[in-house]
């Protein structure tokens, strides 16, 4: 079916989630809240934050002074990694910046429990405890999380996750009920950083991958790259939109576009139909140039376990 036809995807929770979202990612206060309310009046129905973006309470204005009903609209945000040991809180204080009684999809943001400055591992916490907690809060309060998730998280992370040999949770009426397996794992994708095994490995257990920078990065070599260019000129549209659509044409792939520009929130919300030929054109880009854009500075980065979810070049 045409993308201009599709333009949710079923979560295995049974709800629906759009395949484009405005992401907000390195949007400065001010710029964001403008761009959510404007993004929201033009047509999108996604918005995805993080506590440690530093922005949800811009992004609850943003989403406020647009007018678009609370259940109109798909809502993400994340748990910061100096969270792990205090979900429950963390969670109560997102709501509460965002000002809304509830998240569409509650997200951890890295499997990577950090100290209270961020700055470095905690090594006395495991971030499988984490998820234990928030399968507990998803289970206990399904009037403030709808779906939870991870994000950042490689094949061997995940296996590690569903293969967790725990016994079955109980609810609060003392209901046996199974381990969750995350709704969703948002990961960065573009044509530098392709990842067909954990999206394989994904899609078979029917866990959604969300696409954060599909551009590459801000000043990507992407946006001039001559195969992008190319199919830009074929279709009539911006490389940008290349980019974009290569993410939402793979199965089981949400995306995210970030701008706080006006023309350019409206720009990348077209989406346009890639054959297989030309999504393989533009994944062999992969064997000669790739890299990622989103690594992480802290101490232990690489020397305690955290995945690396992109084979170095």
């Amino acid at each position: 079916m045409p993308l201009s036809k599709i333009s949710t995807i079923t979560l295995n929770t049974g709800d629906e989630m759009p395949i484009l979202g405005l992401g907000t990612w390195k949007s400065r206060p001010g710029a964001v809240e403008h761009a959510v309310e404007f993004s929201l009046k033009n047509g999108y129905k996604h918005i995805d934050t993080a506590a440690a973006y530093g922005n949800e309470t811009e992004v609850g204005q943003g989403i406020k002074a647009s007018g678009v009903k609370r259940e109109d609209i798909f809502l993400t945000t994340k748990l910061d990694n100096p969270d792990h040991t205090r979900p429950e809180e963390a969670l109560q204080d997102s709501l509460n910046k965002l000002n809304t009684p509830y998240l569409d999809l509650w997200l951890m943001h890295w499997p990577a429990p950090m100290t209270k400055d961020g700055k470095s591992a905690d090594k006395s916490h495991n971030w499988i405890d984490t998820w234990r907690s928030m399968e507990e809060l998803y289970r206990d309060n399904p009037d403030k999380v709808k779906a939870i998730g991870v994000s950042n998280v490689s094949v061997e992370y995940m296996a590690k996750l569903l293969s967790d040999d725990r016994k079955p949770g109980v609810d609060k009426d003392g209901k046996v009920v199974p381990k969750v397996v995350p709704a969703v794992n948002q990961i960065e994708l573009h044509p530098s950083c392709v990842q067909q095994e954990i999206l394989d490995y994904c899609a078979n257990r029917s866990i959604v991958l969300t696409a954060y920078s599909p551009l590459g990065s801000d000043k990507s070599p992407l946006l001039k790259n001559p195969i992008v260019l190319q199919l830009a000129e074929k279709h009539k549209v911006q490389p940008a939109n290349i980019l974009i659509s290569l993410q939402a044409n793979r199965p089981f792939v949400t995306v995210l576009t970030k701008s706080v520009t006006p023309e350019r929130i409206i720009s990348n919300r077209k989406l346009i139909d890639l054959t297989d030929a030309e999504i393989a054109e533009l994944h062999k880009i992969y064997e000669t140039d790739k890299f990622r854009a989103c690594r992480p500075t802290w101490t232990g980065w690489g020397t305690l376990g955290f995945p690396d979810v992109v084979t170095e070049p």
